[in-house]
This record gives structure tokens, C-alpha cells and sequence, in this order.
């Protein structure tokens, strides 16, 4: 699942509104409908409170969102050079 998936699974799930999310992150309600759709960028520093309101295991949501961050960074490369880079840095980190 990524990030927007789960975000709005979590969201719907507690029949909370995208507005009350929005007024939670002190965003404009456009502003977090383009999150959910991934058309913007959640902010690292709104994850925890994200996670807060929409109960979800903050780890979780970290995990998701920088997976999504490291996909938009390599999209634009063809998919044998954005693996072999992914493999570098999962080597790196000695997994």
C-alpha cells in the first residue's frame, strides 16, 4: 500500500472529513485533497501529527511516505538504473 492509499483508507475509516484533517495540520482543505491524490507532498514534519488524528502507527506512515518520496525521486530514470540505486543504499544500510 502507499502512503496516499493509507492515509485515506485511515481517514475514511474514522468518517473524519478531508476538511477536519486539513484544519488538524493547519493546511487549506485544497491543500491536503492534493495529498490524499498524491499531487502534493505531505511535509515531514506533518507526519506525526497526520498519524495522530488519523490513528495511525506513526512508523508506519513514516515508512510509507518515504518510500513514496524515494519512488518520485527515481521515476524519472529508467527502472534497471533506479533498482541498482536502491540496491546500493539497502546494501548500505546492511539489511
Amino acid at each position: 500500500m502507499i502512503f496516499t492509499e493509507k492515509i485515506k483508507q485511515l481517514r475514511e475509516h474514522l468518517n473524519l472529513p478531508q476538511r477536519k484533517v486539513a484544519e488538524v495540520l493547519n493546511i487549506d482543505s485544497a491543500t491536503y485533497c492534493k495529498i490524499e491524490r498524491g499531487e502534493r507532498k505531505a511535509k515531514r514534519e506533518q507526519l506525526p501529527i497526520l498519524a495522530e488524528c488519523i490513528k495511525a502507527d506513526l512508523e508506519e506512515l513514516l515508512t510509507l511516505w518515504l518510500a513514496a518520496q524515494i519512488k518520485n525521486l527515481v521515476s524519472d530514470d529508467n527502472d534497471k538504473i533506479a533498482a541498482d540505486a536502491i540496491k546500493i543504499v539497502y546494501n548500505q544500510y546492511n539489511i
